[in-house]
């Protein structure tokens, strides 16, 4: 047996109420209350982000190798409603910053702190 379990995803940001809600709300999960400087996100099966600040952070500049993405998050989308949640994750505040073209089978988005997430086709 595993000595260690998985627990959960966490992102630096300088404000992580506001990056919270942006998952919050592209994900349709329940953004829980901040605590000191963390605050969690929670959506089914024990799946969960979390927030913590990091007021200095530095956001990558994906896809330039100077300051590597570091980590990405891929989120997973029917592909008859790629252009439904494309516009509702740049409603939320994202950036697009790499479209498929029609070529791949995913999309690259900053979010509002510039971490990169991709909207993935399946």
């Amino acid at each position: 047996m595993a000595i260690a379990q998985y627990g959960v995803v966490v992102l630096d940001t300088p404000d992580p109420e506001a990056l919270a809600k942006f998952y919050a709300d592209l994900l349709g999960w329940e953004a829980g209350k901040l605590e000191g400087d963390w605050i969690e996100v929670a959506g089914p099966q024990g799946r969960m982000l979390a927030f913590q600040t990091a007021p200095d952070m530095v956001p990558p500049d994906w896809p330039s190798g100077e300051r590597s993405q570091q980590l990405h998050l891929d989120f997973r989308v029917p592909r008859d409603r790629i252009d439904e949640a494309e516009q509702e994750a740049l409603a939320l505040g994202a950036r697009l910053v790499q479209h498929d073209e029609g070529k791949r089978d995913f999309r690259v988005y900053l979010d509002p702190a510039g971490h990169p997430f991709c909207l993935c086709l399946h």
